[in-house]
């Protein structure tokens, strides 16, 4: 069960004061089966008062004021999370049969109704036959899932810093290219067109000796519900069922149901972000982006 040590420090500097500034944050550890948070700790400009309430979808959500004057913003945090990988191979218990339960389970569940209801596009008639040429229903929905994931993989290029979060699903099928939280937009799409509930993650995916994509960052992968497995992760950027290297903050429909940080200010000024992290191992040695 590997220990990671994250750094993680989001900066709004601005290029006058502002006067005031409320904003959200979805930075906290998600509470699942195999992650647990050891220590946490939070720093904020000004030291606001953090209200704290869980979301619809079972995220932690902290929300605050920075209420005096300030040229700039910076939240700062620190984690210790010990993950294992503790779910079962989807592989090896997901059986043909599984399609009739996952359509039951849908039918008396109003949530996963509402995450297998896939979003409308204008490239749905892409989706659908990317999907059917994949052979859904042909065996367990493991496989097909798999399937998907690999299809992305194979197909999409890893390009940093040509899309953005304003970037549509139907504009990353369009160039077939762009970054984590893009493939997996477009793995939602693919599973939801024929049912599957599934939900966006954000996190991290810490490095291991063999190199993976979007290492050391802020991360994005899907989650989906098998009755044999309840939610378990797919990492369509790396082409891996999630394992240990994993570490989810936020679940939701999309990215935006799991920003980690989101605001708004008074004043006409204007602003620049960046983002630091780092991934701190047992052993000593320190991955940072």
């Amino acid at each position: 069960m590997p220990v990671f040590k994250i750094h993680h420090i989001t900066k709004y500097a601005y290029d006058r004061p502002v006067r005031e500034s409320a904003n959200q944050i979805k930075i906290y550890p998600f509470n699942h089966l195999g992650q647990e948070t050891i220590s946490r700790e939070l720093s904020i400009t000004q030291d606001p008062n953090i209200n704290e309430f869980q979301d619809y979808f079972g995220n932690k959500v902290g929300w605050f004021m920075v209420n005096e004057p300030h040229d700039s913003l910076v939240i700062d945090s620190k984690l210790v999370v010990k993950t294992s990988n503790a779910m079962p191979n989807p592989l090896v218990v997901s059986k043909v049969s599984e399609w009739e339960k996952l359509r039951q389970s849908i039918s008396s569940d109003m949530r996963l109704l509402d995450l297998s209801k896939p979003e409308p596009l204008k490239s749905q008639g892409t989706i659908q036959k990317m999907t059917e040429e994949l052979r859904p229903f042909w065996d367990a929905p493991a496989m097909f899932i798999q399937r998907c994931s690999e299809h992305i993989f194979e197909n999409f290029q890893y390009t940093k810093g040509i899309t953005s979060i304003e970037t549509t699903v139907d504009e990353i099928l369009e160039h077939k290219s762009g970054v984590c939280q893009d493939f997996a937009h477009v793995l939602l799409e693919m599973l939801r067109s024929i049912g599957i509930p599934a939900r966006y993650v954000s996190g991290y995916i810490c490095p291991n000796k063999d190199g993976v994509r979007g290492a050391g960052a802020t991360h994005a992968w899907v989650e989906v519900w098998l009755p044999s497995t309840g939610w378990v992760g797919i990492d369509p950027t790396n082409n891996v069922w999630v394992s240990d290297l994993h570490v989810s903050l936020a679940v939701g429909r999309h990215f935006d149901d799991c920003s980690p940080v989101k605001g708004t200010f008074k004043g006409p000024a204007n602003q620049s972000l960046s983002v630091y992290v780092s991934v701190g191992f047992e052993d000593g040695s320190t991955f940072e982006d």
